[in-house]
């Protein structure tokens, strides 16, 4: 009991941290930027910052939370296998959607593609992710893969989401600040304006969600409880 009460916790701290970050890049773009639109222009492009950190990470976190949800307890893990997917796929939409507008707005004003450090990061994160999915979905959603390949593959799925997951927060925070540099014209981004100071604890927020979701998918004594339907063998104590 003591367990679920600290759970309950970090979880209600994880998605406070979340919804924070979300409410504060719509914020930024529609307050301090140019709004939204699909113009070509720089609103188009505001909706790469959105749809990466309101769909890419958010949703990606709360995809690595599923199994530990307390919601999703009294679903079979099969269920919840499915919900994880889903929304890791609703993710990969998202982040698609976002390059998808900064190549269109880019395009539309002559700006050079993919010449920064955040690009070339923020491309090899998107596509290391697709590979993952692409491997999870057919490891782990084919009824004809068996549970040696499962069990082998397991560590490694887990690493890199976790991995993906802290990668993709990391180059968000390059990425705002490589806006806030480029956009900041009198006064600069160095005179700490309202934007800045602003974005910068958008940053704080997304980190500290990071944080909270790497916490709590690490803690063992948080881990789901194993499923006596799904159990066959031994491998879902290994896995779980």
């Amino acid at each position: 009991m003591e367990n679920q009460k600290q759970l309950t916790v970090a979880l209600l701290a994880a998605f406070a941290f979340g919804f924070a970050t979300v409410l504060f890049v719509l914020r930024w773009v529609l307050h301090y930027r140019e709004g939204l639109a699909w113009d070509g222009g720089q609103a188009n492009f505001n909706w790469h910052p959105v749809l990466q950190l309101s769909g890419f990470i958010f949703l990606n976190g709360i995809a690595i939370l599923s199994y530990r949800l307390p919601w999703t307890q009294q679903l079979s893990r099969e269920s919840v296998k499915y919900i994880h997917a889903g929304l890791n796929l609703l993710a990969l939409t998202c982040a698609v959607i976002s390059f998808r507008a900064v190549f269109r707005s880019q395009g539309a004003s002559n700006f050079p593609d993919l010449f920064s450090l955040h690009s070339w990061l923020g491309l090899t994160a998107v596509a290391l992710f697709s590979l993952q999915m692409v491997l999870s979905a057919c490891i782990f959603l084919l009824p004809i893969t068996p549970d040696s390949l499962k069990e082998a593959f397991m560590p490694l799925h887990t690493f890199l989401g976790r991995f993906l997951f802290g990668s993709a927060i990391s180059v968000s925070l390059i990425g705002i600040t490589e806006r806030l540099i480029f956009g900041l014209k009198e006064p600069n981004y160095m005179d700490s304006p309202p934007e800045a100071i602003f974005a910068n604890v958008m940053g704080m927020l997304l980190v500290a969600y990071g944080v909270a979701v790497l916490w709590i998918s690490i803690h063992r004594s948080w881990k789901r409880p194993g499923d006596p339907v799904w159990r066959t063998s031994g491998l879902e104590d290994k896995i779980k």
